[in-house]
């Protein structure tokens, strides 16, 4: 029986395109099933009372009221985020979801302005690879939507780490790219941070008209982006587009 906090997909197509996405780079759904199964035993296992499986559905549930309850605008900020546009959502009651990386933004703006913007920040959504804007909203305690695939285990591992010795560990939910049903861990679509982002948001129950995409770029690699392989990570975000569109979201 579905339960509110669970996060499933809109659209059953957004997993079958995850299974296209690992035809296409020729990865394996093992090391998928393998890297969840293994963040799901780590965060379990861990002494960080607000992981556990309990305090991870009432996150959830928090951020759902949150967002929907209160039929708040969400602003994704993508890894092309600059810092003009998100000035300019900053003059409206809208809520921010960041994929990654792209929380660094946030530290070039003047000081009273960027603690707004993290005050408005509901979370992160991450796979561990964002860098400095990454551990800066870790360590000021934004949950995260902290994501496991094949070749992230050592990332995830390093942050998790990171997080459960600061003096908040942050909220988490964790997510996966399988088709297989995994108690405690979500698949609510997408593969990038931004549009693995969107899938949350619609999945979290936020209607595609009070969603904005900022900084969502197919034709350039953003500035926010972890380190990458820029060949690659425009194929990435081809794939990226795909998952958008299944969404109905513009950008």
């Amino acid at each position: 029986m579905k339960r509110p906090t669970d996060l499933t997909p809109v659209d059953d197509s957004l997993v079958t395109i995850q299974d296209e996405i690992r035809d296409h780079f020729g990865w394996q759904v093992e090391e998928d099933l393998s890297s969840a199964l293994n963040l799901l035993d780590y965060v379990e296992s861990s002494h960080v009372e607000q992981w556990s499986r309990f305090q991870r559905a009432s996150t959830v549930a928090g951020i759902q009221r949150r967002m929907v309850l209160r039929e708040q605008e969400v602003a994704i900020l993508g890894a092309a985020i600059e810092v003009e546009e998100l000035l300019a959502v900053l003059e409206e009651p809208i809520l921010l979801v960041a994929a990654d990386g792209a929380t660094g933004v946030l530290s070039l703006l003047p000081e009273t302005t960027s603690e707004r913007a993290w005050s408005r920040l509901a979370f992160l959504v991450s796979d561990a690879d964002g860098g400095d804007g990454t551990i800066s909203a870790v360590k000021r305690g934004v949950p995260v939507f902290l994501h496991a695939h094949g070749d992230n285990v050592d990332d995830w591992k390093a942050l998790l780490s990171m997080a459960a010795d600061s003096a908040t560990p942050p909220a988490l939910i964790l997510t996966h790219q399988t088709s297989e049903a995994i108690e405690g861990i979500h698949n609510p679509g997408g593969f990038t941070d931004g549009d693995r982002a969107a899938c949350i948001v619609r999945s979290l129950g936020v209607p595609v008209d009070r969603i904005r995409m900022l900084g969502t770029r197919t034709d350039v690699v953003g500035r926010w982006s972890g380190e990458t392989d820029p060949v690659q990570k425009l194929e990435k975000l081809g794939w990226m587009e795909k998952v958008l569109v299944c969404l109905g979201l513009d950008f």
